[in-house]
């Protein structure tokens, strides 16, 4: 039978259905209907009809607030709450002004009014005042508060959700679509306490008018009475008193449910249920408390003048429900013992999904135990800012846009230290001291502090962890002092500039162009894939990654590749004519206030590298014997450090035709040395030789 009803319950009201397509036609009729009511006098018969949707509309309310799991499962309740007070009013009005005018408002004003308060106006009075105090003074003026401290503590939160959601959108742990559906979310909870704040009031005012309705019906009732209709004092105000009563309470029944239920809308907090099973869940779930309860009723059942049989029925009442509390719980233990041992079996002859160890993340950082609290926000962690901002300098500094980098904890290595992970393999590693100050000579220190000899990480300097005291007295000495989470950062800043090459993969290269296409179309379309292939053009953004040559001007590259793609398809080759392109970017990139301090190579070596150049189908090589190499790299190690003892970046200058080539030479013995040709400095920069390198 369910599935027929739910199936006639979707055509009814599904999407599409006639009240789905016409139901805003409806409400604004609805509305129209119940501001003429004030105006126009209504048929008894309509208006006890009305009185009854009334009730039930109020039943309803209090039902599907009960079933609710979260406030937002009924968003619309402020607007509801609007409209049944307006409709309140409005048979408040119509009711009013037929016991004025007629001395009778139809059958269920008439009922409540004798048969609910046994046709006592006293009695009927005392009831009405009650159920407005109950209503106006606890339930209405509770909602009131809850509802409007619930909307500043919403609003306030809203900066820590959104840093939350971004966090964990930074490590990987939500989707995009995962993060904007929990933005909306919390936008729409601000909302709806904000409109909760505003439409408690309504409530407020509809029970202070339900007052002011009685009492003018009473005298208004009493002077019609015995001036208009010649009915004595008593009887005047016995019969307009109990059409006014049972007016009252049928108009203060619902309000009194519509309360309550505004009531629990906006106090539902950490709700994972509906109320009847979160009350269930959340109060019958411990037999002691059910144990204690019953000794604590039998010691008042047996004191002298308490009255015995109702504590000693609850006593016994209780401790049958810890009774039963207590075998539930062990029947569960077992019954999960049960299922672990199925489950531990089952797996144990179930073949392991391998499909999901195949995924490999771009990036990790893998910390150590005693390392969380940097990324934890909650004990004033900032890491993860740190690597949006990382991230940020990456795609500015170098055109690249850094994937995701997943953060784990790993118990495996030691508290203090971390592991940066490339496509799941280490590629760099460290240990910091949180409660310490990295402290490096800079050249300028004069008196040394003591600390903890180590070596800074990105960078491979000599240096000391201080503690927070002798901070103040290290920056004084002449000591550069870092924090431990800025190591991290610096770290893990200069291994992606290290390896960029290999961060961008094609689907990167693909992403970059896709970006360039959407605002220079032409250039991409006559570029790829025409005259060369995604993979192509990622080769060529690798090789000038590699040497940290920044990709971010794509318009540029592509350009020049559409100049000489057609002339070679050599990627090595295509890279040396960006490079000529770009010369004013990596002049500045490396021209120290207008002069280049560099060393350059021997004519002779120059034209010995460009004689052993091998050219093949798969590109080129250069042939030189094993002896000259050796020579070349002990004359390049002799000549460099007139660089680097007087503060100079490691450059060598040599001509457009020979650079490629004694890079490839040199790189491997010589890491982050920077290789320029002529062709790639402006001429307006002085270029200062500081040594030859001879064989």
């Amino acid at each position: 039978m369910a599935a027929p009803q739910a199936a006639a319950a979707s055509n009814a009201f599904g999407k599409g259905s006639f009240i789905q397509k016409y139901s805003d036609v409806m409400i604004a009729v609805a509305i129209i209907v119940i501001v003429v009511m004030m105006i126009i006098p209504l048929p008894t018969l309509l208006l006890d009809m009305l009185i009854c949707l009334n009730i039930t509309i109020a039943l309803l309310l209090v039902m599907a607030v009960i079933y609710n799991k979260e406030a937002l499962d009924l968003s619309i309740f402020p607007s509801l709450l609007l409209v049944t007070t307006l409709f309140r009013l409005a048979l408040n009005i119509s009711s009013t002004r037929l016991i004025l005018l007629d001395g009778y408002a139809g059958e269920v004003i008439t009922a409540f009014g004798n048969f609910v308060v046994g046709g006592n106006p006293v009695v009927g009075f005392i009831m009405f005042v009650i159920l407005v105090a109950v209503n106006f003074i606890v339930i209405t003026k509770g909602s009131e508060r809850v509802a409007e401290v619930s909307a500043r503590f919403t609003l306030d939160a809203m900066p820590g959700k959104q840093m939350s959601i971004d966090a964990d959108l930074n490590q990987g742990a939500i989707t995009d679509a995962e993060a904007k559906i929990r933005r909306e979310k919390i936008q729409h909870e601000s909302d709806f306490f904000g409109a909760m704040d505003g439409a408690s009031k309504f409530v407020k005012g509809d029970a202070i008018a339900a007052i002011l309705i009685m009492f003018i019906n009473i005298a208004g009732g009493f002077i019609i009475g015995m001036l208009q209709r010649n009915l004595e004092a008593v009887q005047a105000l016995q019969t307009y008193t109990l059409l006014t009563v049972g007016e009252g309470l049928v108009s203060q029944i619902p309000a009194l449910l519509i309360s309550t239920a505004t009531g629990l809308i906006v106090t539902r907090a950490g709700a994972e249920g509906n109320i009847g099973s979160d009350l269930v869940t959340q109060l019958v779930r411990n037999d002691r408390i059910y144990f204690i309860l019953s000794g604590v009723l039998l010691f008042f059942a047996i004191i002298p003048g308490l009255p015995g049989i109702p504590f000693t029925v609850l006593a016994i009442f209780c401790f049958f429900i810890g009774r039963l509390l207590r075998q539930g719980a062990e029947v569960k233990t077992e019954t999960q013992k049960e299922e672990k041992k199925v489950q531990e079996k089952k797996k144990a002859t179930t073949p392991e999904n391998i499909v999901s160890l195949l995924q490999v993340d771009p990036m990790e950082l893998e910390i150590g135990y005693s390392l969380i609290p940097l990324v934890d926000t909650g004990q004033g962690g900032d890491l993860l800012d740190r690597i949006v901002m990382i991230r940020r300098q990456c795609a500015l500094e170098l055109g690249l846009v850094v994937p995701t980098i997943r953060i784990r904890d790993n118990i495996q290595i030691k508290p203090n230290a971390y592991i940066i992970k490339l496509k799941g393999i280490e590629i760099a590693k460290g240990e910091l001291m949180l409660d310490h100050y990295l402290a490096m000579n800079s050249g300028t220190v004069f008196e040394e502090v003591p600390g903890i000899e180590t070596t800074e990480p990105a960078f491979g300097l000599p240096a000391l962890w201080i503690p927070e005291n002798e901070r103040e007295q290290a920056e004084l000495n002449g000591y550069t002092v870092v924090d431990a989470v800025s190591v991290l950062a610096t770290h893990l800043t200069e291994v992606i500039k290290q390896h960029a090459d290999e961060i961008l993969g094609r689907q990167e290269t693909q992403n970059l162009i896709d970006n360039l296409k959407k605002t220079n179309q032409s250039l991409v379309d006559e570029v790829v894939p025409d005259l060369m292939t995604v993979g192509e053009i990622q080769k060529v953004l690798s090789n000038l990654l590699r040497e940290r040559i920044s990709i971010r001007d794509m318009a540029t590259i592509l350009e020049v590749l559409a100049d000489y793609a057609r002339a070679t398809k050599d990627t090595e080759i295509l890279t040396e004519y960006v490079r000529h392109a770009m010369a004013r970017q990596i002049t500045q990139q490396n021209v120290q206030n207008g002069t280049l301090p560099c060393i350059t190579l021997d004519p002779a070596l120059e034209n010995r590298i460009a004689g052993g150049v091998q050219r093949t189908d798969h590109g080129s090589y250069v042939s030189l014997d094993p002896d000259s190499l050796q020579k070349l790299i002990t004359a390049l190690n002799a000549e460099l450090p007139k660089l680097t003892n007087m503060g100079y970046q490691p450059i060598v200058l040599t001509s457009p035709a020979v650079r490629l080539y004694f890079r490839k030479l040199v790189e491997r013995s010589v890491p982050g040395l920077i290789v320029l040709s002529h062709a790639e400095i402006e001429q307006s920069v002085e270029i200062q030789i500081l040594g030859v390198v001879k064989i």
